[in-house]
């Protein structure tokens, strides 16, 4: 084991894409917990559209990482000190414990898991933010009914394949929008939507109106754009869209494009609201219980992208999810690098 901690900061506010200058790494000792807290080692890090957002200056739902700071990340870990009376050595724990190996918290925002019931990694995604964003993007703000069609966007993503999931126990016709056949492949075959559009090959717009017919009901937004335009033509008459993400729009150099066919909203008497996962908190618990139940009877599939190569890869695999090479969610292994 090293005895140093490795950590990647922001060393600059991108313009576009992240690239290699924008990143900093530096090493510390590994930090010793003094009273009420814990040092836990950091087994995987989630990596996310969102992160994009965090390191731009400006108000936004969350404050964004200043420049010098360590990149904020969600990530699980073991406990390996503790003077904290809420954990013990040996617990695996999840919290926005950043891009490092080791991190040192006060336990605020930190939560127990149980790598017996799941795989770490899963913590990140189907049964993290990820899965919460899917479940309350869909029964709060979409307020989703039996017998909706629902569209998702992003739909080989984290989210986007839970969503388009919950969607179909719940009695929906799902039609996920993705990119590349593998993607498409995986989202008809394994998670059994019921039409795929495959953004690359395919005329959006088009192709909704074979899949939906009668109009879109719920639309869950991961990318914004020109994706969202299309499906904003298709509207059934009450439909709802859920501003979830915009990824398509996050690296953007000449400013984000927004809806051009926003009138539509108003003949279809539809409606488009943004949510924050975070928002939720408080209720987690019965969701993640609720999504578990759903994986140990077989009804919902969770796949996670692992990426190898410790701290010192993550400027390199966060790119991934700008390219859409990952399929499922995506997440660094980290190893304490010698």
């Amino acid at each position: 084991m090293s005895a140093v901690n490795h950590q990647v900061r922001l060393a600059a506010r991108p313009s576009g894409l992240p690239k290699p200058s924008d990143w900093s790494f530096t090493e510390e000792p590994i930090p010793t917990p003094g009273e009420g807290e814990l040092v836990v080692a950091i087994s995987y890090l989630s990596l996310d559209p969102a992160m994009r957002g965090w390191m731009n200056a400006g108000a936004s739902y969350i404050d964004p990482v200043e420049v010098g700071d360590v990149m904020r990340a969600g990530a699980v870990g073991e406990v390996t000190s503790s003077e904290h009376p809420g954990f013990a050595v040996g617990d695996h724990v999840y919290g926005a414990f950043g891009v490092q190996e080791y991190a040192l918290s006060d336990g605020n925002g930190v939560t127990k898991v149980d790598p017996a019931l799941a795989p770490l990694p899963t913590y990140l995604g189907t049964l993290g933010m990820t899965g919460m964003t899917a479940y309350f993007g869909l029964f709060d703000t979409a307020k989703l009914k039996e017998g909706d069609t629902v569209v998702v966007s992003g739909a080989g993503g984290a989210v986007g394949s839970v969503a388009g999931q919950i969607a179909k126990i719940k009695g929906c016709r799902v039609i996920g929008i993705a990119g590349g056949a593998e993607k498409c492949a995986w989202i008809a075959e394994e998670l059994g939507f019921d039409a795929v559009i495959d953004y690359k090959t395919e005329d959006v717009r088009r192709a909704l109106r074979t899949a939906a017919p009668d109009g879109v009901d719920v639309y869950f937004d991961n990318v914004g754009g020109e994706i969202l335009d299309a499906v904003l033509t298709r509207l059934a008459r009450g439909a709802r869209i859920v501003i979830c993400g915009a990824v398509s729009q996050y690296n953007a150099t000449d400013g984000v494009r927004g809806p051009a066919n926003y009138l539509s909203l108003l003949v279809s008497r539809a409606s488009m609201t943004g949510m924050v996962v975070f928002d939720y908190a408080a209720q987690f618990g019965p969701a993640v219980r609720e999504i578990a139940g759903w994986m140990g009877e077989g009804r919902l599939t969770s796949r996670e992208h692992v990426v190898d190569g410790g701290v010192s890869a993550f400027p390199e695999a966060l790119l991934k999810l700008f390219s859409g090479e990952n399929v499922g969610k995506l997440v660094l292994s980290v190893q304490p690098e010698e």
